[in-house]
């Protein structure tokens, strides 16, 4: 009972200092949201070669080429997304409004990460994946519905979040639901492969790097096709 209480504890803990760091980083201004995905960059891409190692030791050098899609192509994204559209360009146009977007893929990820864990330690009976036997459909699903319909109605009554319409946070949030799973079962798959329980422990209690952000990775990558696809 005591170690369960020193293990709530820690985890606790953790998660705030996670939550009050990225907050920072994603708010305080351009400069500190570029030093927050640079430190993410470097510490997906640093236990990547370590997974990568470990399922292909002989031809890790060549598996590790699909890091600049899983790692790289996201945190630069991001960064696109932040400066509305012109970091890939070679223009620096941050503004107050360009920190909407981003802020919205973090927070529907949490969102829908949350609530699918509630839901399904209520509710939760049916496998979803036997790559991660904790998931169940009944998690997965009330999930994303919370996620989009929150996230939806915030973009509707929220002035600031009007960057874009109320529409478009419906399927940015629906994408982000999607593929935050995706990408967590992704990072599980490669975890598996290579026979680990976490790809770092940087976080006490809650794994590494990729543990943290293997859903923001493959949800940003998508949501910024959307966008761009969309003329947004």
């Amino acid at each position: 009972m005591a170690l369960q209480l020193q293990t709530f504890r820690t985890r606790s803990i953790t998660a705030a200092v996670f939550v009050l760091v990225m907050l920072t980083g994603l708010l305080w201004n351009p400069l500190s949201f570029l030093i927050l995905f640079l430190i993410i960059h470097f510490g997906c891409w640093y236990e990547f070669i370590i997974l990568v190692k470990k399922i292909q030791p002989v031809k890790f050098l060549l598996y590790s080429l699909l890091g600049l899609a899983y790692i790289t192509l996201p945190c630069l994204l991001m960064a696109d997304l932040r400066s509305e559209g012109n970091l890939l360009r070679g223009e620096f146009n941050f503004t107050e409004s360009g920190i909407i977007i981003p802020c919205s893929i973090v927070f529907s990820i949490w969102i829908n990460d949350t609530m699918a864990y509630i839901v399904g330690s209520l509710i939760g009976k049916t496998p979803f994946s036997s790559i991660s036997p904790k998931k169940t459909w009944e998690g997965t699903i009330g999930g994303a519905v919370i996620c989009i319909l929150l996230i939806a109605s915030l973009g509707y009554y929220i002035p600031l979040a009007r960057v874009v319409d109320w529409k478009d946070w419906l399927t940015i949030s629906a994408i982000c639901a999607i593929f935050g799973t995706a990408g967590d079962l992704l990072e599980s798959k490669l975890k598996r492969l290579a026979g680990i329980k976490d790809s770092g422990s940087f976080m006490p209690g809650h794994g590494g790097f990729l543990d943290r952000f293997d859903s923001l990775l493959l949800a940003a990558t998508f949501v910024w096709i959307y966008l761009r696809l969309t003329g947004k």
